[in-house]
């Protein structure tokens, strides 16, 4: 059998999203990465205020994903992306103003806005080969992580020489390219009128089988959400890392999480999605092991490779949930894991903060056991 090429599995539509995707990570991760570190040393917040601005952004997560289910289901799934990312374009420039955490706000509600989630999920669906959807999902995820593998490390170099403040308009120009470049792409209109078959049995399967789904991934993003956003500042806490330091572990990481993607996106594809969820979180537990053991950079770059295993949860999510929709409400059908997810993990970031202050052990040491129970459960195939 000839080996199939990554990019390969993709259409048009399809590597002009994947392109749209790179050049928004890109923009995106000049500030994302440096973010958290940025709102603590720089705007004053504890780790337990930077993670309510966390909160909010996550809380608006979960409400926009289910507006946006419900709206790309009777509308145009094209213009339903443009519009999310017509949201997001004047948060770094909101950002960019804020003279301390609370004028973060603004900017952080509508960095939290996610119309694009179930609608892009909806969108591939639609459209990939659907024997080879775990590794289209993967490979769209990667390109977000190509995007992000050199951007924290040019963000935290110019944030040294020039000011964030300047990143911040720098990824603004980025996002509005990665808006501009979704125009090109073709429209996918719902379908109004469906034929469908009387089929309750297998209607009340598939529900219950969304409804453990949705409880199992909002597990899965709570542990990733509450340790993620508190690296950042544990670098500059146990170890003294600046923000190049920072942003260059940051880059390594996204290049973990492409790399690891396309494996992770074959082996869901050749043998179980649920062995390449499990495998994804036992990658994220022993990252973790790493990053306690010791600050030496060689020893951290091989730990934030392997974190980069925590960014590949939601593509795994959307090639699990997205087969089993029907056609006719299948974004409305995607955005319930999402919503639940988000709305179950937007405490995550204030938790996670709250247990940072007591001591980071407790934090990560939290997530190493709950990363690892979690694998465990995949690995029984519950949900397949």
């Amino acid at each position: 059998m000839r080996f199939i090429l990554p990019f390969e599995v993709l259409n048009i539509d399809l590597k002009l999203i994947f392109t749209s995707n790179f050049i928004g990570a890109f923009g995106d991760g000049l500030f994302s990465y440096l973010l958290p570190y940025y709102i603590t040393e720089y705007l004053g917040a504890s780790a337990s205020e930077m993670g309510m601005l966390y909160t909010v952004t996550f809380l608006v997560s979960a409400i926009t994903l289910l507006i946006a289910g419900i709206i790309a289901d009777k509308y145009d799934g094209k213009k339903v992306m443009i519009a999310g990312w017509l949201a997001w374009i004047p948060a770094p420039l909101l950002f960019s103003i804020a003279k301390n955490w609370v004028q973060m706000l603004p900017g952080m509600i509508l960095w939290g806005f996610w119309l694009s989630g179930p609608t892009s999920t909806a969108y591939v669906v639609s459209t990939a080969d659907k024997n080879k959807l775990t590794l289209t999902f993967t490979v769209l995820s990667a390109s977000w992580s190509i995007g992000y593998i050199f951007s924290p490390a040019v963000g935290g170099y110019l944030a040294n020489i020039i000011g964030m403040q300047k990143v911040f308009y720098v990824s603004f120009i980025f996002y509005t390219a990665a808006c501009l470049i979704l125009t090109l792409i073709r429209s996918q209109r719902p379908q109004l009128h469906p034929q469908r078959k009387n089929d309750a049995s297998g209607d009340s399967i598939r529900m219950k089988k969304l409804v453990f789904l949705s409880a199992f991934f909002a597990l899965v993003t709570f542990v990733t959400m509450m340790f993620r956003q508190l690296i950042p500042k544990f670098l500059w806490d146990a170890y003294g890392y600046g923000d190049f330091k920072i942003g260059l572990l940051g880059s390594v990481s996204f290049f973990g999480s492409a790399v690891l993607g396309l494996l992770l996106g074959r082996l869901g594809d050749r043998w179980r999605k649920s062995y390449a969820i499990a495998a994804s979180m036992i990658i994220c537990s022993s990252s973790l092991i790493l990053l306690l053991c010791s600050g030496n950079i060689y020893v951290l770059s091989v730990a934030f490779f392997l974190l980069g295993a925590s960014y590949i949860t939601w593509s795994l999510m959307s090639a699990v949930v997205g087969p089993l929709a029907p056609e006719h409400m299948r974004a409305r059908w995607i955005s319930i894991p999402q919503m639940v997810s988000m709305f179950s993990s937007f405490l995550a970031p204030y938790v996670g903060g709250r247990l940072y202050e007591i001591s980071p052990h407790y934090l990560f040491t939290a997530s190493i056991i709950a990363s690892f129970l979690i694998a465990m459960l995949s690995f029984l195939k519950i949900f397949e």
